[in-house]
């Protein structure tokens, strides 16, 4: 970060301050454990805990003053209305000071896996920062911003949500020059009861755009198809199949664990390739290319930064120990990304079984259960051949196989993470595929971990 002026962060966010403001903020910290000589300290509030509480360690810390939303005995406190807001007032002030092209991501599922991939794609022609992590939120995107500095030429933002107005006040501070929607499934539906209220939830990203900042979007999507926008600005619709989009795959071919395809788009076509598997990561690549064109950069550079992309992690990170192949996604699950991982298990090279390991969706509200069967149907559609559950609901995904003709002694549920593991210990063999996919929260990675070590 480079350093503001305490005076334009009290004009940033309409603050009061009685003291000396002539001094410069060198970082900006929601955690007291983060407080460094030259901080600004921002006193948030959560249903669990309150900044307010810290104001004064801060201070004792190092920090030049405090954020509040009331004084506090022994700290210098900068009074707002919200220290939430002033947070990300800053982060759109410190924002604005740089001449950088911004791109916005956000999407139901595949949003952090298409933010990577943009990321890469961005950087083959600019200096390009990009969210860390899970920091696609109200608190973690600023502290993204914050990361900015001169020499950067480009930011790739991602911004997740689970209500109305979230991802607006994200645009807001964070400016998008260029938007992605990847599509709209069902998380946290409990929350905005509809899909057509999360398709509303997931346009605000253009409520920080300027009015021709273009758009990206995937027609296969049916609700984003369906996107009536009353303005000018330009839309890039990608698309797996329909000819009729701006760019679109076709010729797609599974090559151990990668895929290759061409790319399709005005100005011609061009042969790609992804290190990962799943329709769904095509779909994530052309979302990217479609940010390198609206960006002007080369299509030969465009496919050289999605060839670079790899996952990490718990997002289906594939990995062969002792001749199984692991695919272990275990971040989040809905029906649409449980789908995409099982369409993964099935294109991995197995010369054994392919066994379906899954974990309770959360979140999803009070047709939770329903959701559940649907996703168990998919497996019966797929190439699965045993499906282990745990969970509560996940009872449900053995009901709904069951039903589509998976065969009853081909699934098991378990009560325990260590019975699963037990139970996996006896049955996967050499030249198997297994595929762990469930919330985060069921933390599969646990049972991954047991299995393997």
């Amino acid at each position: 970060m480079e350093k503001l002026s305490l005076q334009e962060i009290i004009s940033a966010v309409h603050g009061s301050y009685g003291y000396p403001a002539d001094v410069e903020i060198s970082d900006i910290s929601t955690d007291t454990r983060t407080i460094k000589p030259g901080s600004l300290f921002i006193a948030l509030k959560g249903e669990n805990f309150d900044g307010h509480n810290f104001a004064a360690k801060a201070m004792e810390l190092g920090a030049e003053a405090v954020v509040t939303e009331r004084p506090v005995e022994g700290a210098r406190c900068m009074i707002v209305d919200s220290t939430a807001r002033a947070l990300l007032d800053i982060a759109g002030y410190y924002r604005s000071k740089f001449d950088v092209k911004v791109v916005g991501v956000t999407g139901s599922v595949g949003k952090t896996t298409t933010k990577d991939m943009i990321a890469l794609v961005v950087a083959q022609k600019y200096k390009t920062l990009k969210t860390q992590g899970n920091h696609n939120n109200e608190i973690g995107m600023p502290q993204t911003l914050f990361g900015l500095d001169s020499s950067y030429e480009a930011a790739v933002i991602e911004m997740g949500m689970s209500h109305q107005g979230e991802i607006s006040r994200m645009s807001m501070s964070c400016q998008p020059d260029v938007a992605v929607i990847t599509n709209i499934g069902i998380s946290h539906i409990e929350n905005l009861g509809t899909q057509e209220n999360i398709l509303k939830a997931k346009l605000e990203i253009l409520d920080g755009a300027a009015y021709d900042a273009p758009l990206i979007l995937c027609r296969d999507d049916k609700l984003l198809a369906g996107v009536q926008l009353h303005s000018d600005r330009k839309v890039y619709y990608y698309s797996v199949s329909k000819k009729d989009c701006d760019v679109y795959a076709s010729g797609v071919k599974t090559v151990d664990n990668s895929i290759t395809f061409t790319i399709n788009y005005e100005g011609g076509k061009i042969a790609a390739q992804i290190n990962c598997l799943g329709e769904h990561n095509v779909k994530n690549a052309l979302a990217a290319f479609c940010v390198g064109l609206a960006l002007d950069i080369p299509p030969e550079d465009i496919v050289k930064g999605i060839a670079q992309f790899k996952p990490e992690g718990l997002r289906q990170n594939v990995t062969v120990i002792d001749g199984v192949t692991y695919i272990v996604d275990c971040y989040n699950a809905a029906p649409d990304s449980m789908k995409a991982s099982l369409s993964v298990l099935s294109q991995a090279q197995a010369e054994g079984k392919r066994i379906c390991v899954l974990g309770d969706m959360l979140e999803l509200g009070k047709n939770s259960k329903t959701y559940h069967r649907n996703v168990g149907e998919y497996v019966a559609a797929s190439k699965a051949d045993l499906l282990y559950c745990f969970g509560e609901d996940s009872k449900c995904y053995i009901e709904g196989a069951e039903k589509k003709g998976f065969a009853k002694e081909s699934c098991r549920h378990f009560e325990s993470r260590d019975d699963l593991a037990a139970a996996l210990k006896e049955v996967v063999a050499k030249g198997d595929a297994v595929l762990f996919k469930g919330s985060r929260g069921m933390k599969l990675e646990e049972v991954f971990n047991a299995l393997t070590k």
